[in-house]
């Protein structure tokens, strides 16, 4: 996992000077970016280079039209991929596609064949390794295309020896052994059957507590309040689907065929609302004064609380507003969005009447 090998805005203060002993440079201690702050930073032109390390960054984050202009206003965009994407066709002034080896393939480097390690969702360490013929004898490794990056950045400014990491993966191994704990034997140990778990002291019974006990917590629930009409709106996914990449269009878990385009409603919502299901609909999001609206949704019945309804991640992404985050992780608020739905052409017929209505100089 990334944030396991220290990948994350805030580093803590112990693994920068772990880094700092390895490698003998000073890291920055002052925090990065998370994903809204980075867009923020883009849109406000703060932020002038994107590279991305795989992914489909555009479709995953939150507020997709206020991404897109925050991508367009950088001044180079670089996608390191094994597939094509919706995130490649919206760049900065310029842009790259480095197409790289993906870990079915077989890798091979000045030591041989190579493999990387994996973190499940269980903490379990172990290894991947390709086994197919490369799409193309041209394909270079991610850590070949990093490395490659530091090389010309760097220059002779760095003591790392890059090019001795790439031929033999293991000696990156080694790096993160000396600065992560928990990765002690790092190489024997990912070798063996199964991989390794990384430290876990509840697993162990253990807990960093005053009375090596769990400890529980009772937070009080504060009322959120919509508009009389409006619903909560959450996004979901679908069985056949991995993170923004949807296999197929039938959602087995909500009985969904063929679609996905749809807003899940409770009957009695429907009803109130004069809605039928099945009906052609436009949601629009309500956000301190802002709406943000996707058009032509499917209204499906289903068996959800009143007062709630729910769409399909990524397909909604541009109805949840990009300030509108939690508190502490800063994450968006993907399951609590207020909405309301009208139908499709009297949702289209309200637009125009509100556009009508402006004067001329706010158009």
């Amino acid at each position: 996992g990334d944030r396991t090998v220290g990948i994350t805005e805030k580093p803590k203060p112990e693994f920068l000077e772990a880094l700092r002993r390895e490698f003998g440079f000073t890291p920055p201690d002052e925090p990065g970016c998370d994903v809204v702050e980075a867009i923020k930073r883009m849109r406000d032109g703060g932020g002038k280079v994107f590279v991305a390390m795989g992914g489909n960054f555009l479709s995953a984050v939150s507020d997709t039209r206020v991404a897109a202009a925050a991508l367009r206003n950088t001044d180079l965009t670089v996608h390191v991929s094994i597939k094509l994407n919706r995130s490649h066709l919206v760049t900065g002034k310029t842009a790259l596609i480095l197409p790289c080896l993906g870990r079915t393939e077989i890798d091979a480097q000045a030591g041989g064949e190579q493999f990387v390690s994996t973190e499940n969702s269980m903490g379990v360490v172990e290894q991947s390794r390709g086994r197919l013929t490369p799409a193309s004898p041209h394909l270079l490794s991610e850590p070949a295309i990093v490395t490659g990056m530091a090389q010309a950045v760097l220059g002779e400014r760095t003591t790392v020896q890059w090019a001795a990491l790439i031929a033999d993966y293991d000696r990156i191994r080694i790096h993160i052994e000396r600065v992560i704990p928990g990765f002690e034997n790092y190489n024997e140990r990912v070798r063996k059957p199964g991989g390794f778990y990384l430290p876990n002291k509840p697993r162990q019974g253990e807990f960093s507590t005053p009375l090596g006990k769990a400890q529980f917590s009772a937070d009080p629930l504060r009322l959120l309040a919509v508009a009389p009409s409006h619903l909560v709106m959450m996004t979901i996914r679908t069985h056949d689907q991995f993170n923004t990449t949807v296999y197929g269009l039938d959602d087995r878990y909500r009985g969904i065929h063929g679609k996905r385009r749809v807003i899940l409603m409770n009957a009695a919502d429907l009803a109130a609302a004069g809605l039928n299901a099945g009906q052609a609909v436009d949601i629009t999001s309500h956000f301190r004064g802002e709406t943000r609206t996707v058009r032509r949704f499917l209204t499906v019945e289903y068996d959800i609380p009143r007062g709630c309804c729910a769409t399909y991640f990524p397909e909604a992404n541009p109805l949840i507003p990009l300030e509108s985050i939690a508190a502490e992780s800063g994450t968006p608020t993907s399951k609590w969005v207020e909405i309301s739905v009208l139908p499709h052409s009297e949702a289209m017929l309200h637009e125009k009447r509100a556009i009508a209505a402006e004067p001329a100089s706010s158009h």
